[in-house]
């Protein structure tokens, strides 16, 4: 299960497609919007993603997992707008024992970040600002 979403994440389901008989770990990532300092107040998130890109990446990110750790990996990402404490990521992840499903959940996250084509954009009660991966030419802070 790879799939960008307007919709909220179906936890169980993430969950569900790592499920196998043979795998005596699973753990599942959830990443939540967040409220920013006191004097940020974030009233919700706004994703935007590169479609075309984005599962294809999700697929090589979890056939590294596979292939390093023997970990089946299934993610799904927001788009739209998502509210602070809703899940804007969710990532699971199955292996036989739990030593290699820490490595390859956190091998997981670690790539989603740097290499998926998805953008964050924190809309704030004073205005927003793009996060860490803004869109190309929009410098991060903006």
């Amino acid at each position: 299960m790879f799939s960008l979403t307007p919709e909220p994440i179906d936890v169980d389901a993430v969950r569900a497609a790592v499920s196998s008989p043979r795998h005596g770990a699973i753990l599942v990532f959830e990443g939540v919007g967040r409220d920013g300092p006191a004097d940020q107040r974030v009233v919700h998130l706004a994703y935007e993603a590169y479609e075309e890109l984005a599962v294809p990446v999700m697929r090589a990110i979890a056939a590294e997992a596979e292939e390093r750790f023997g970990a089946m990996v299934a993610m799904v990402h927001r788009t739209g707008v998502v509210g602070i404490g809703e899940a804007s990521l969710v990532i699971a992840v199955g292996t036989p024992h739990r030593g290699e499903c820490y490595e390859a959940s956190r091998y997981a996250i670690e790539q989603v970040k740097a290499r998926l084509p998805v953008w964050k954009k924190e809309m704030r009660s004073d205005g927003s600002e793009w996060k860490a991966n803004a869109p190309a030419g929009e410098p991060p802070g903006r």
